[in-house]
C-alpha cells in the first residue's frame, strides 16, 4: 500500500471512531512504541506491588505484543471533573468510562474488519495480562504530551481523559507526537496538589534509567507515594445504590487530584 493509501486508511478509521463515540483518536506504529520511554523505562524500575496489578508470567515492563501486530489505534474518551462517576471501579472490576471505550473499539474493530479486512487485536487494560503503556501510546499517536503530572496532557481536555487501545496487523505510521509544551512556563499546581506529595521529589536520575525523558518529565514521581493514596481509597470503597438498583453496588474512588488541578483544558 502506497503511503497515500495508508494517511487515507488511518484518516478513515480515526475518523469512524470519532463517529462511534471517541473525543480523540489516533495511530501510533508498533516500532515507534518499542522505543517509547515507558517501553524503555518499565523493565529498569524496581519491581513492586502496585494496586491493581494483577498476577503475570511477563517480566515487569514486558508487553505481549501480538506476533503480527504492527500499529495501535487510541482513543481517548473526555473525563470531565464534573463526571468523576465515569472513573469509579464498580465492585473492583470495571469502570463506567472504560466500559463506554470498550464498546467504541468493538464497533471499531467490526468496521476495519469489514472495510479492510484487517484483523483487529483487543487489547486488555492491564500491562501484565497484554495490554501497552497507554500514555506513551497516545502521544505518538498525536493525542498529547506527557506533562509534569506523569499524565498525558491533550490540549482540548487537559488530562482529564481516560485511554483505550486496538491493534492492527496493518502497519500504519504514527501520528504524532505534536509539538506542543504546555508546561512550559507553568507554576505546576498538579504537585502541590498530590495529598501524599507523589510528585514532589525526584526518584529517578537520567543516568540511572538511561534517558533523558524520565517520569514527569524531571524524574519526579515516587510511584510508591501514589500507591499509598489509592491504598487509602481502596479502604474508603464506598456503597451506592444507583437509580431503579435494588441492591446497592461497592464503588471506588481514586484520588484525581493532580488530574483536576491541571490547568489545561478548563474554560
Amino acid at each position: 500500500m502506497t503511503a497515500a493509501g495508508k494517511a487515507g486508511m488511518s484518516e478513515a478509521i480515526t475518523r469512524k471512531a470519532l463517529e462511534f463515540g471517541a473525543s480523540l483518536a489516533g495511530i501510533a506504529n508498533i516500532r515507534d512504541l518499542k522505543g517509547a520511554p515507558s517501553f524503555t523505562l518499565a523493565p529498569r524500575l524496581p519491581k513492586g506491588e502496585s494496586v491493581g496489578n494483577r498476577e503475570s508470567d511477563l517480566k515487569p515492563g514486558e508487553v505481549a505484543w501480538p506476533k503480527d501486530g504492527m500499529s495501535a489505534l487510541v482513543i481517548a474518551y473526555e473525563h470531565p471533573e464534573d463526571k468523576p462517576e465515569l472513573d469509579w471501579w464498580q465492585n473492583r472490576k470495571a469502570t463506567a468510562g472504560n466500559n463506554i471505550l470498550i464498546k467504541i473499539l468493538n464497533r471499531v474493530g467490526d468496521w476495519v474488519e469489514g472495510e479492510y479486512g484487517i484483523k483487529p487485536y483487543h487489547i486488555v487494560y492491564h500491562i501484565e495480562k497484554g495490554g501497552i503503556f497507554l500514555k506513551d501510546s497516545a502521544v505518538f499517536a498525536g493525542l498529547g504530551v506527557i506533562g509534569k503530572n506523569n499524565l498525558l496532557i491533550t490540549p482540548q481536555f487537559g488530562p482529564r481523559v481516560r485511554l483505550r487501545s486496538m491493534i492492527f496487523t496493518e502497519d500504519l505510521p504514527s501520528m504524532g507526537p505534536i509539538d506542543y509544551d504546555p508546561c512550559k512556563g507553568c507554576d505546576m499546581p498538579c504537585r502541590r496538589a498530590c495529598p501524599n506529595n507523589s510528585l514532589g521529589t525526584k526518584v529517578y536520575s537520567a543516568k540511572e534509567m538511561k534517558q533523558t525523558v524520565l517520569p514527569g518529565g524531571d524524574g519526579c514521581y515516587s510511584r510508591d507515594a501514589c500507591n499509598l493514596q489509592m491504598e487509602k481509597d481502596l479502604e474508603n470503597a464506598e456503597e451506592v445504590r444507583a437509580e431503579g438498583q435494588a441492591e446497592p453496588d461497592i464503588y471506588v474512588k481514586y484520588c484525581r487530584a493532580c488530574e483536576t488541578a491541571c490547568y489545561v483544558g478548563k474554560q
